[in-house]
């Protein structure tokens, strides 16, 4: 038996053979990747990072080490890239390389990878080229996607004149209003706003991007493999997850038992239909799984980022009366008060335009974009980049970036303005990503946004209880989200 004295000895003898086993390892990968700060063991690089302010954090770092560094969160080895340069030269120039979906282990805990967000490989460009052909099928269809927005958007003015005028949470009736967009496509239906089921499914959504920004949800990213066994807000995400997925599955068997395959009349039955097809193909990618979770993504993504931003945009324009002052001359210049506005009427609007950008760009509403890794030993800035990397594009520091945007810090629809008032292109805005994993729906995306903020300012007068200098227009939280602030405004139909 061991003496005390003994196994004092031989505790320290070991700690330390692990601790220089530890360090080697880390200095020997180091050695090879870009530069970045000393990870220590368990928590890497969190004791140098403000985890409500994770970006600030990030933006100190790449003043250190350059624009592609390395750091670790938690166990989690990862590399950021820092402003348009770093992320336009990995996610278009070397586009393939890091086409990867990296893990969102908040997201994947039911869709696993599948789908055409979180899959990889052959899978996630099977299901990514269907999204898009179906998407655009649709918009060109007997009802165009422009109709199910119009359609929509008379919805919502109904609901805000309900409100008579009295301070209300414009929440819940635009993530209805915008979610039903979506749900027009892929279900082939929309639901009322007193839909007690479409109802919790919409603050479920909601609920899994407020975990997911929270301090709980990001040390569930960062310890995965040990906070799954535990208690905790993740268990939260699960739930709601599963009953999505359910939603879905209810949904996909009433398609099923009225599938007309001459007909398809939403994302569905058009799966449907190719499963039919592809049945006889034991590699085919058109399966339940893949459809339920497809269906799944576009049906969360296509509600709470346009959600999101439009919740944004009240604020951000309440907050600069200056600024809707001119779009809503422009409004009353160009559509009147008659006629909702139409996609052709964005050209002849450009500082509504101009505006209706910057508000995505200073909303920034996924600061750290989607992980990506590389899906091959890449050689990338003279550093060697191992296959199975994770990536981080920082899209803030895009859509912020000095170099790109004069003033980034200040709101401005100048940023999209040339010498002559015309809206200009800038390659930094980036609020979808860009390269192979650009978000598939952004031009549905861009179409709902114009039509959403001018036909609200276009039919309403809003006040907030505050003056305009009081509005509060920092995120709530901060996370793999900007979720806004909640906030109640009075709409005064014009």
């Amino acid at each position: 038996m061991f003496l005390a004295g003994e196994l004092t000895v031989y505790f320290y003898a070991v700690t330390s053979v692990l601790l220089f086993w530890y360090f080697w390892r880390t200095y020997d990968e180091r050695s090879r990747l870009p530069p970045g700060p000393f990870p220590l063991p368990l928590i890497g690089n969190l004791h140098q990072i403000n985890t409500g302010d994770m970006v600030n954090s990030l933006k100190a770092m790449s003043q250190k080490y350059g624009p592609v560094f390395t750091m670790h969160l938690g166990m989690r080895r990862v590399v950021v890239l820092w402003g348009y340069d770093a992320v336009k030269e990995a996610l278009v120039d070397h586009g393939e390389e890091f086409s990867g979906r990296g893990p969102v282990p908040t997201l994947q805990l039911a869709m696993e990878d599948y789908g055409p967000i979180f899959s990889n490989g052959e899978r996630w460009k099977e299901m990514r080229r269907f999204a898009l052909v179906t998407l655009r099928n649709f918009g060109m269809g007997k009802r165009s996607i422009e109709e199910r927005v119009h359609e929509e958007a008379y919805h919502l003015i109904d609901a805000l004149k309900k409100t008579k005028g009295l301070p209300f949470d414009p929440a819940i009736q635009i993530s209805n209003s915008v979610s039903n967009v979506i749900c027009s496509v892929i279900f082939g239906k929309r639901f009322e706003y007193h839909d007690k089921e479409f109802v919790e499914l919409l603050q479920g959504i909601h609920t899994v991007a407020v975990i997911t920004s929270s301090l709980g949800g990001q040390l569930y990213t960062m310890y995965t493999g040990i906070m799954k066994y535990l208690p905790g807000l993740h268990r939260t995400i699960y739930q709601v997850m599963t009953d999505l997925e359910m939603f879905v599955q209810k949904r996909v068997k009433i398609n099923q038992e009225t599938l007309d395959t001459d007909s398809p009349r939403d994302f569905i039955d058009c799966f449907l239909i190719k499963m039919e097809k592809d049945k006889g193909n034991p590699s085919t990618e058109y399966s339940m799984k893949n459809l339920i979770f497809s269906a799944l993504s576009l049906f969360m993504a296509g509600t709470e980022t346009v959600s999101t931003t439009i919740k944004h945009s009240l604020l951000l324009i309440k907050k600069h009366p200056e600024i809707e002052a001119r779009v809503l001359a422009e409004i009353d210049s160009v559509i009147g008060r008659d006629r909702l506005p139409t996609i052709l009427d964005r050209s002849r609007m450009p500082y509504t335009d101009a505006a209706i950008h910057e508000i995505q760009r200073f909303s920034d509403i996924l600061p750290f974009g989607v992980p990506h890794i590389v899906i091959r030993d890449t050689k990338f800035r003279g550093f060697m980049l191992p296959k199975g990397t994770e990536i981080y594009p920082i899209l803030s520091s895009v859509l912020r970036d000095p170099a790109k945007f004069e003033d980034p810090r200040t709101f401005d629809p100048g940023h999209f303005l040339d010498e002559n008032g015309c809206l200009k292109n800038n390659d930094a805005f980036m609020p979808f990503s860009t390269g192979k994993r650009i978000c598939p729906g952004e031009g549905l995306a861009q179409m709902e946004l114009f039509i959403y903020i001018t036909t609200i300012l276009q039919k309403f007068k809003l006040q907030f209880l505050c003056d305009p200098k009081d509005i509060d227009i920092k995120p709530r939280l901060s996370g793999f989200v900007n979720v806004p602030i909640s906030y109640e405004l009075q709409a005064i139909p014009r």
